[in-house]
Order: structure tokens, then C-alpha cells, then sequence
């Protein structure tokens, strides 16, 4: 399984990315072994969805960086909640 996933952090900021291995990619997060997520943490797994493939989860990763909205993200959220 491949995750598309969205962390945020304190301020409300959020990153969206993809992994075959998410809590080591949270971890990496976390200690700052990142170098978008570097300084800003910590971070928290707020939305995951999987996929089959890596070109299925970036083609859904791309779509959403796409959006360019923070409501988009905090509606995807909130319908996993």
C-alpha cells in the first residue's frame, strides 16, 4: 500500500505528501530529517488514504496540492473524521 497523507503542526500549516511507510515518514517529520517540515513540528497525522500503486497515490497527491485551498484540505479532514 502506497498513503497519501496530510500532517499539520501548531500554527495550522499542513503538508501533503506520500509514502509506503507512514509512520516512519511521521517520524522523519518529527525529527526534523525533512527539509520542508524541518524546524515547524511537530506534526500530526490529520488524513490518509491508500492506494495500490505509487502512480495512483501521487496522481491523488498532485490533485490535491492542486486545489490550492485550505478548505479543500480541511474538508477532506473533516469527511474522515
Amino acid at each position: 500500500m502506497v498513503y497519501v497523507y496530510i500532517l499539520q503542526n501548531d500554527t495550522n500549516s499542513f503538508y501533503i505528501g506520500t509514502t509506503n511507510k507512514l509512520q516512519r515518514r511521521i517520524h522523519e517529520h518529527n525529527s526534523d530529517q525533512s527539509t520542508y517540515t524541518k524546524h515547524r513540528g511537530p506534526w500530526k497525522l490529520v488524513y490518509k488514504e491508500s492506494f495500490p500503486t505509487r502512480s495512483e497515490a501521487m496522481e491523488r497527491e498532485y490533485f490535491i496540492k492542486s486545489q490550492k485551498s485550505k478548505s479543500f484540505i480541511l474538508s477532506l479532514i473533516n469527511s474522515q473524521k
